[in-house]
């Protein structure tokens, strides 16, 4: 069978975007490849030919990248294959999943695997919004159930200008990065994902920046329906439950939920809620034996614990907790909450505690960064941890998975534009995050508490953050909807919206939004985040009371540094020959050492006094002499012509033996001997470097002065 190709292009921000069908992954339901400029992806999207028993949509989402695409060679000298995906594999991968999962029917249940591949790579067009096409055609094409297709457009700001899919080396001059992608219903842009960071940005800015976005993501839209209508596949049919069994399902719930939703009781309201799904099972079973899965009906109890919630606080403004929709649930904060560590922060909002520490570290203690895209360091890091015991469960504990990176992530990116430069702060900074208890919003709980740690710490950052998240719920027959602020569990999960927003009095440094309906209106868009900039101002105000601004010392257990600029020549001097020297120092010393290429030597130790000494250990290798300059120097070596003295570490110079008296000396040995200490004068350097010493113009000088010393006598007289 021959490979048939058909392309289709498009002109999209001064670039080509181009979808090509190759008759290749033939067995996957869908599959494409997206080009933009020189960066190539494949998309795949395959469905499962049975239903299984879980009462979840089994979605997986793999973002995968590959060395060759950007053509590299990496890993370690044993093993040159890609490894488990890297942080932006996973955050990208994370990234195409909030897009599409909105979009699949509710009452689909198959186990579907979307997996995009990055081919090529050429440096400038990120693959991430590129990915987000590509999947949304690869399920387009399928015959996979899916409501698409979507469109995703990369936005800059640069020099008070809006940049579409800004290229990696312009995105460092952008005051905000920001990730959009939705459909539109008829002309109105209806938004399904947003993420971005950007330096303290105004909420008008994001809104403006949707509008900029809106007529390239319609013409994505309407470029990838032309290929839709040519090539997609005839979509699967949905099996349809029984709906006598539903209506009796609905019937038995009815009045019930009510009391359970609002139990204030988390514990309590689980268990209300299991014994209810029971009884339900229980009752279904005995009428209609075999008829229905139980997953059917654990899907049903969410959609109508979802549908009692939206009426409660449509129609009354009551929310399970009982506050209304502006209302923030009581907030306490702490800041020095463990003795031994750098600094700590403890943040609690309701029933959701995050436990936030704090750890400087030497410049050698940044991350090294290795993959596809990104080759580097990385000196402020935010970890987050989710514990079973945090939500009342009995689980495993393994190593972080795709919500602890993702949510770590958002935290990072929220403070990282408050985080002083190297040249003012040199110490490399990671925060953990613990969250100890969680009902909801706990990576917004992190940021809070993470910008206390730091301000413990004593690390000057401009200023404190704080993060919200802003739910919603809409009712999308009449449209009718009410923004949520500050979200807990039962409205994260029965609710909508989940809308991420961080960053300080100034503005926003990092959003992030996913929806479990179609998407939300510009409009939506709009109250959303003026809800969180009210909402960040009022946790501002009681995160300062703890502590207002970063304190004037570290903590007595934080490493030192000291710095010091050096001739980029004299870098070996300090190394030594395989690395003799620096190794003495860092033994004798205790402290560590980092050194850039530029000359610059950073000293961290535990104490003062360490660093104090490693330095002067270092002043003295890399000291520039100077004609005039005076030592105390060791005598290391005699010739018949002269002395060789040690007058700084590893620098020696010669004392001819004309210079050892003012009068005539027949035997170098009748002066000095090998392991004397002598003072010295410099009184030339040559062209090669070499220094020249005098003992009788150091005596001389001390005799012109006043001094009682005399010329050394011949040794035996």
């Amino acid at each position: 069978m021959s490979k048939s190709s058909e392309k289709f292009k498009l002109e999209i921000g001064n670039k080509e975007l181009c979808l090509e069908i190759k008759n290749l992954a033939e067995q996957a339901s869908g599959s494409i490849f997206v080009r933009y400029g020189d960066t190539v992806v494949l998309s795949t999207a395959v469905m499962s030919p049975n239903t299984p028993s879980q009462n979840f949509f089994p979605l997986t989402v793999d973002y995968e990248e590959r060395y060759y695409a950007a053509g590299k060679i990496k890993g370690s000298r044993y093993m040159k294959r890609e490894g488990r995906p890297s942080d932006r594999a996973i955050l990208n991968g994370r990234l195409i999943d909030r897009t599409i999962r909105p979009r699949f029917p509710k009452e689909f249940f198959r186990e579907v695997q979307v997996v995009t591949t990055v081919l090529s790579w050429d440096g400038q067009n990120e693959p991430d919004t590129i990915g987000i096409i590509a999947a949304s055609m690869a399920l387009s094409l399928s015959n996979i159930p899916w409501l698409g297709p979507l469109a995703a457009v990369r936005v800059g700001r640069i020099n008070n200008e809006f940049v579409l899919n800004p290229s990696v080396e312009t995105q460092e001059e952008s005051e905000f990065e920001l990730i959009i992608s939705g459909n539109f219903k008829k002309d109105e842009l209806i938004i399904n994902m947003i993420e971005g960071q950007g330096d303290e940005v105004a909420e008008n800015l994001i809104v403006e920046a949707t509008e900029f976005a809106k007529p390239y993501l319609k013409q994505i839209i309407d470029f990838q329906n032309q290929v839709i209508s040519k090539f997609a596949k005839p979509k699967a049919e949905i099996t349809k439950e029984n709906p006598e069994i539903i209506n009796t399902a609905k019937e038995f719930l009815k009045g019930k939920l009510d009391q359970i939703l609002f139990e204030r009781d988390k514990d309590l309201r689980n268990q209300q809620e299991t014994d209810l799904k029971q009884q339900l099972i229980d009752l279904i079973e005995e009428k209609y034996p075999n008829q229905i899965s139980p997953r059917v009906l654990f899907s049903l109890f969410d959609d109508e614990t979802d549908r009692v919630m939206t009426k409660n606080i449509l129609e009354q403004d009551k929310r399970p907790d009982n506050r209304n929709s502006d209302q923030l649930r009581e907030i306490s904060c702490e800041v020095d909450v463990l003795p031994r560590t750098h600094g700590s922060g403890l943040f609690s909002r309701g029933q959701t505690t995050a436990l936030s520490i704090l750890t400087l570290g030497a410049p050698g203690d940044q991350q090294l960064l290795e993959g596809m895209e990104i080759s580097g360091k990385k000196r402020f890091m935010l970890h987050y941890n989710f514990p079973p015991y945090s939500v009342g469960e009995v689980k495993p504990m393994r190593g972080p998975g795709r919500r602890e990176i993702g949510h770590g992530s958002i935290g990072e990116k929220a403070l990282l534009p408050l985080i002083p430069k190297a040249e003012d702060f040199p110490y490399t900074i990671r925060v953990v995050s613990e969250i100890l208890s969680s009902n909801g919003s706990s990576s917004m709980a992190s940021i809070s508490g993470a910008s206390l740690a730091l301000m413990d710490a004593g690390v000057p950052i401009k200023s404190q953050a704080a993060g919200i998240a802003i739910g919603l719920v809409m009712d999308e027959e009449t449209e009718k909807f009410c923004v949520l602020t500050d979200i807990q569990g039962p409205e994260d999960h029965h609710g909508d919206m989940d809308f991420k927003v961080a960053g300080t009095r100034k503005g926003i440094t990092v959003i992030q939004m996913d929806v479990k309906i179609s998407g939300i209106t510009q409009e939506i868009l709009k109250i959303a985040l003026e809800k969180a900039r009210k909402a960040r101002l009022q946790i501002l105000d009681i995160t300062e009371k703890a502590i207002s601004k970063p304190r004037e010392k570290l903590s007595p257990y934080a490493p030192r540094i000291l710095t010091i600029q050096i001739n980029p020549n004299k870098i070996r001097e300090v190394v030594g020959p395989g690395g003799k020297i620096i190794n003495e120092i860092v033994s004798e010393t205790g402290a560590t050492i980092d050194i850039e290429q530029t000359g610059l030597i950073f000293i961290t130790a535990e104490t003062e006094d360490s660093a104090q000494k490693a330095l002067k250990w270092i002043e003295n290798i890399t000291h520039e002499t100077r004609v005039g300059e005076t030592f105390q120097a060791k005598v290391t070596r005699l010739f018949d012509f002269g002395a060789m003295a040690e007058y700084l570490p590893n620098q020696e110079g010669l004392i001819h033996i004309s210079e050892l008296a003012d009068y005539r000396v027949k035997k170098v040995e009748d002066i000095v001997k090998i392991g004397d200490i002598v003072p010295v004068k410099v009184i030339g350097i040559d062209q090669q470097g070499r220094t020249n010493l005098s003992l009788k113009e150091m005596l001389k000088d001390k005799n012109n002065d006043g001094g009682k010393t005399s010329f050394p006598k011949e040794r035996g007289n």
